[in-house]
């Protein structure tokens, strides 16, 4: 039984306390951006010259499982079938997990523009072949108040459900916002969300639901609403973009403050400095030791003593950039 088990257990159960906060490193960019994903190559003075090899990236992966403080795993099907050929969760207590979907919403390679379209399923991981990897998949849907669009996604999603039951397979569900303009207010459009994820698993019998949601942060206002909605549903926040180091702390701050209980961040800790001096201070802050502005200092001074050069000042790195996060 992995911690992430344990952790998922207490929660369901109406037990939760602080440290039982679940942290996932994804490092699932494969799927979409691809190359990028695999993040900067910096040198000591933060200088950049090329992207990762695969390689690299998959030993920056086996570091982070290693230290044991991220809960969850998550990597494309391919990254994840060399990790557990070299042994990387061999006696280890994070989850392994991979993305069993890639909507054509994150098709965004260099130059790409298919994300400028309504999203469409599409899968390349198979279960039945992917299930020797991991018991617990990512799947992913946007809804776009687009009728022929959202019924198409919606039916490969049931299509997704069913398999998942026949392979004895556990998934988690990501809900993006739109990928386009849906002609929803702004201001509405959250709780246009919060709809189409309820009224998506009300037609699901416990056994088919998600272990929990990946959703994007919207406010404190829709979290509280979708968080204490269902007792049973156990809502996660994702990372969207890298911004500054206290956006990274404060996202995790405020979404375990309006009831998530998860938190699954790709480029927040990939394209840190340190990933892994980021991940033990979104532990600490997670875990209620330090408030966000402190850890901002103190990864800082990690970097320092690493001799590691921040890509930010400190002036900058202490700001809230992400707007959502200001209210």
């Amino acid at each position: 039984m992995t911690r992430y088990d344990t952790k998922l257990a207490r929660i369901k159960a109406g037990n939760y306390r602080r440290g039982d906060f679940i942290i996932a490193d994804a490092k699932d960019g494969d799927m979409g951006p691809s190359i990028r994903s695999c993040g900067p190559n910096l040198a000591k003075d933060a200088t950049f010259s090329r992207y990762r090899t695969r390689a690299e990236f998959l030993d920056q992966v086996r570091a982070v499982i290693a230290q044991d403080v991220i809960d969850i795993m998550l990597a494309s099907a391919s990254n994840l079938e060399i990790l557990n050929e070299t042994g990387a969760f061999d006696g280890s207590s994070v989850k392994s997990a991979f993305r069993a979907n890639d909507t054509t919403d994150i098709w965004v390679g260099r130059g790409a523009t298919y994300a400028k379209e309504p999203s469409r399923p599409y899968r390349t991981a198979s279960i039945e072949a992917s299930r020797r990897q991991s018991d617990l998949g990512l799947y992913s849907i946007t809804f776009n108040n687009d009728l022929d669009a959202d019924y198409e996604s919606q039916l490969a999603f049931l299509d997704f459900v069913d398999e998942a039951a026949d392979n004895e397979f556990n998934y988690f569900l990501e809900v993006f916002n739109p990928n386009v303009d849906t002609g929803i207010d702004p201001d509405l459009q959250p709780h246009y969300v919060n709809d189409c994820i309820c009224r998506t698993l009300a037609g699901l019998t416990r056994a088919q639901r998600p272990q929990f949601l990946k959703i994007p942060f919207n406010g404190p206002q829709a979290l509280e609403e979708l968080a204490s909605y269902d007792p049973d549903l156990v809502v996660g926040v994702l990372g969207g973009g890298a911004g500054t180091a206290r956006d990274t702390f404060e996202l995790i701050h405020q979404a375990e403050k309006y009831g998530a209980r998860v938190a699954l961040f790709g480029r927040k800790i990939n394209l840190a400095e340190d990933p892994r001096a980021m991940i033990t201070l979104m532990r600490s802050v997670a875990d209620g030791e330090v408030l966000p502005l402190e850890a901002v200092k103190a990864y800082h001074g990690a970097l320092q003593t690493s001799g590691q050069r921040p890509l930010r000042s400190i002036e900058d790195d202490v700001r809230i950039t992400e707007k959502v996060l200001m209210s």
